[in-house]
């Protein structure tokens, strides 16, 4: 159990789980497609449209999926998931905030061109 709040922890140990060029290749175009695909099921519910929600579903997949493959290059696995609720937790913090957090910071592009910052326990300051 954590025992901090789920953003100042996931973005504590963000670039520990973040470093492989390609992993981080791969999630700079999976995390677009994962919030494209979590506003088409939105889209679908509030439309009562089948197939925009099932665009988003699929959307949604296959961004983890694509994650899923660039994590399994990273030296240091992510955290196990301790129950439905914190997978759901974590998968939406990451990926509406974490990670847009992680490239507008800079520290997405200094791991992807090598240039961590610090000891490598996390992006910098500020989380």
């Amino acid at each position: 159990m954590r025992d901090e709040p789920l953003l100042r922890w996931q973005w504590r140990g963000y670039g520990r789980n973040h470093q492989h060029p390609r992993n981080l290749l791969l999630h700079i175009v999976a995390v677009p497609m994962f919030m494209a695909g979590t506003l088409l099921c939105v889209y679908g519910v509030l439309r009562l449209s089948l197939p925009a929600g099932v665009l988003g579903l699929v959307c949604m997949g296959m961004s983890m999926a694509l994650q899923g493959r660039g994590h399994r290059l990273e030296a240091v696995a992510p955290e196990p998931f301790a129950g439905p609720a914190d997978i759901l937790g974590r998968i939406l913090a990451e990926q509406w905030i974490t990670f847009p957090r992680y490239v507008l910071s800079g520290q997405w592009w200094s791991a992807l061109t090598g240039r961590v910052q610090g000891s490598g326990q996390g992006p910098g300051p500020g989380g």
